[in-house]
């Protein structure tokens, strides 16, 4: 089996995008990042901060609308096409749905060798980085640590707690061979 995409995912602020830049640096393939932070900035300013898009409340819980889901299942759609045809995927997402969120993205990479990361971060310690990042509602990161990993099946997990995103990638890497 040769890995066309690896899913990482985690809460915010718990490492992945680090993860995704260290892996690009030690896998011997060029791999795309496909980051669901792109997407969301990707978005017109009428769906952010909207109740039919993307929604980040005061104490940091997102909701998600209408609108979103339908671009956010176009870009899973892109993110397989681009695998299909060839290029090697790194996707960084935040399972708000848990193991829902991981059906919709086996829908859309069903028939491609997937590596599936969990990234762990302990509560606390995403909050502080949540805090040092400055770009992120306070709340987000502790409320999303436990809840995106709910009922989802992984290959893999890395824990950024105490463990720096170089060598989270090196454990990645070695399951890809």
């Amino acid at each position: 089996m040769t890995i066309q995409v690896i899913v990482l995912n985690g809460g915010s602020s718990s490492g992945k995008s680090g993860i995704v830049r260290c892996l690009q640096a030690v896998l011997p393939d060029p791999w795309l990042a496909a980051a669901i932070d792109s997407l969301i900035e990707a978005m017109p300013a009428s769906l952010q901060e909207s109740a039919s898009g993307f929604d980040v409340a005061a104490d940091g819980v997102v909701s998600i609308g209408a609108e979103f889901r339908t671009l956010e299942a176009a870009w899973r759609e892109g993110v397989a096409a681009m695998a299909r045809a060839g290029a090697r995927v790194i996707v960084d997402d935040v399972f708000l749905g848990g193991a829902e969120s991981q059906q919709r993205w086996r829908r859309a990479l069903g028939g491609l060798d997937v590596l599936w990361v969990g990234v762990r971060c302990a509560g606390e310690v995403a909050a502080g980085r949540e805090i040092a990042r400055g770009d992120r509602a306070p709340g987000m990161a502790a409320s999303q640590a436990d809840a995106v990993h709910r009922g989802v099946v992984y290959d893999l997990e890395v824990d950024t707690t105490h463990t720096e995103s170089l060598e989270c990638a090196r454990a990645v890497a070695a399951r890809i061979g």
